[in-house]
């Protein structure tokens, strides 16, 4: 075989450029370039490039200007095929019309569009119903733009609360700590840092089977802790945290100290699981018929089956959000009262979350939930019985069953079972390689499955555990609403094809299926994330007119 060498594409457009009429060059542009031949009928079709970083002096047409911005997100992944994220890629065509209806309307706006306000204010107490507020509570709550937002503006609310009870008692205020596991999504942490909280970040394990550790939680708290936030599914593997365990430990504190940590849930997935699935929270108490959780967020656009846009926020009476956290608002001709992080948000997504609450009702939702949660036991069944694959999500296990027993035990789905007979959480099947076959084919990285899978179109992550778990790498699929029972089969066959690719292939031609760094100019100068040592690292300065991004 010949020897080939490298090639650096910028510099080989770049020289294309620099020498237009060399004799002997392929030319990329050329003055006998003919506009209407292109499909491109503006100034971009001749010797000009896309303008990228600066704003060009004289525009171009609307249809050019589309077809170019189209070709380039053409590059972009299948969105139902993004098996990587919680967030929803399909919507019913009439709740799409609606939102397309109502694209220009404006959240801030309420004395203008008091239809969708009311829209608003009947998903809050939905939800708040759906989460068992209590009989004699005035529930009170929110949208939001996503769950982010919901967390902070829920970890607020417990800071100011603290730091009222303390200054009415003449005590310190400077020492605000939370409580949340290692598995904690980076919303959880940003609060903290946004809002000066000290973070006890308490390491997960096996033995907590990944998520927030009781014991470990009853070590951490004391006098100066503002709440624990709790989560209704772990992003790394779907576990539900033990909402009333902890609950009971708080009690305990309580009773000894005098001092009363509440809870908020992070329900981002979860709340709009647990409240449908047979196998609700898998028996133990998560949401407002426990005392001391005073508040819960969740992603409207995740399980609640809206696009990306909307989250929402509920304390379990209005005596939990402090008052003059709210704002009254005296704004184009109406009075309102708000307690968010933004302003303008829009409304589409708002509308589209009331279509499906009543749309779906319960019995749709719990439908498509118990759908969701079959389709993700048979993938990790399946995964299992190839013997190359161990599961470190256990939905798809017997109830009160955690280990995998091995390939011989393997046990498909019975005719008229549901979620009820099997552990509770989300629809997520987190999967690693089998220690048997990493010993058989040492070699063999795990990060090229999800090289060879992104060949086939489907998006799926290979990342660490979290911290003190982080020696172990999963892959994780995310089993939403669209992906049908035919794309599971299609799926489970492309990873044992793949799989089987890499097996049969020679130890020295195995460096090719390993990733390689995305090096785009745009990533180059936007927020780093090939490896560690390129935190905090820009590759050029501003003055060469490429300005940093954060994503």
């Amino acid at each position: 075989m010949s020897l080939a060498k490298h090639v650096d594409p910028d510099e080989l457009v770049q020289s294309l450029h620099d020498h237009p009429h060399e004799p002997g060059r392929r030319h990329i542009h050329t003055k006998s370039s003919v506009n209407h031949l292109t499909p491109y009928s503006s100034q971009y079709a001749e010797q000009q490039e896309i303008p990228k970083f600066k704003m060009p002096h004289d525009g171009a047409p609307a249809d050019s200007v589309y077809q170019l911005l189209k070709d380039d997100l053409d590059l972009d992944g299948r969105p139902n095929l993004n098996l990587a994220s919680f967030v929803g890629t399909y919507m019913e065509s009439q709740a799409e019309r609606l939102m397309i209806e109502n694209i220009s309307k404006n959240m801030s706006d309420a004395d203008e569009y008091p239809a969708m306000m009311n829209m608003h204010a009947r998903c809050v107490s939905i939800i708040a119903h759906l989460w068992g507020v209590q009989k004699g509570e005035k529930a009170v709550g929110s949208a939001t733009t996503g769950s982010s937002e919901a967390i902070h503006l829920g970890g607020l609310a417990m800071k100011r609360r603290w730091q009222e009870k303390r200054q009415a008692a003449g005590k310190d205020t400077s020492k605000p700590n939370i409580i949340m596991g290692s598995n904690a999504q980076v919303a959880l942490e940003k609060f903290a840092r946004y809002f000066e909280v000290e973070a006890r970040i308490l390491p997960v394990s096996e033995k907590s089977r990944f998520r927030l550790d009781p014991d470990l939680v009853k070590e951490n708290i004391d006098e100066n802790t503002i709440g624990v936030f709790v989560i209704m599914g772990s992003t790394y593997t779907g576990h539900y945290e033990p909402v009333e365990e902890i609950s009971k430990i708080l009690d305990e504190f309580e009773e000894k100290t005098g001092n009363d940590i509440p809870i908020h849930v992070d329900g981002a997935s979860g709340a709009f699981i647990a409240p449908f699935a047979d196998a609700h929270a898998g028996g133990p108490k998560w949401n407002f018929e426990l005392p001391r959780v005073k508040s819960i967020n969740t992603s409207g656009h995740k399980f609640g089956l809206v696009y990306a846009g909307v989250g929402w926020i509920i304390w379990r009476d209005e005596a939990y959000l402090p008052k003059h956290l709210i704002f009254e608002l005296h704004y184009l001709g109406g009075t309102e009262e708000s307690y968010t992080l933004n302003f303008s948000r829009p409304g589409g997504q708002i509308i589209a979350q009331y279509y499906n609450l009543i749309h779906l009702g319960h019995v749709g939702y719990r439908q498509i939930m118990e759908n969701s949660l079959g389709n993700a036991r048979l993938l990790s069944k399946a995964l299992e019985a190839t013997g190359w694959y161990v599961c470190v999500s256990d939905i798809h296990r017997q109830k009160g069953e955690f280990n995998f027993k091995g390939v011989k035990n393997a046990v498909f789905g019975k005719e008229g079972e549901t979620s009820a007979d099997y552990n509770a959480g989300l629809p997520v099947v987190a999967f690693r390689f089998s220690d048997d076959f990493k010993k058989q084919f040492p070699k063999i990285k795990q990060e090229s499955v999800s090289t060879l899978m992104r060949v086939k179109q489907y998006i799926i992550p290979n990342y660490p555990l979290p911290p003190n778990s982080d020696n172990t790498e999963i892959l994780r699929v995310v089993v939403r609403w669209s992906m049908s029972m035919d794309l599971v089969d299609k799926l489970i066959a492309d990873i044992i094809a793949v799989t089987q690719t890499l097996m049969e292939t020679d130890v020295n031609d195995l460096s090719a299926f390993q990733p390689t760094p995305q090096n785009s100019i745009e990533k180059l100068h936007s927020s780093k994330g090939h490896t560690p040592n390129h935190k905090h690292k820009a590759s050029r300065p501003m003055s060469d007119g490429v300005h940093r991004s954060v994503c």
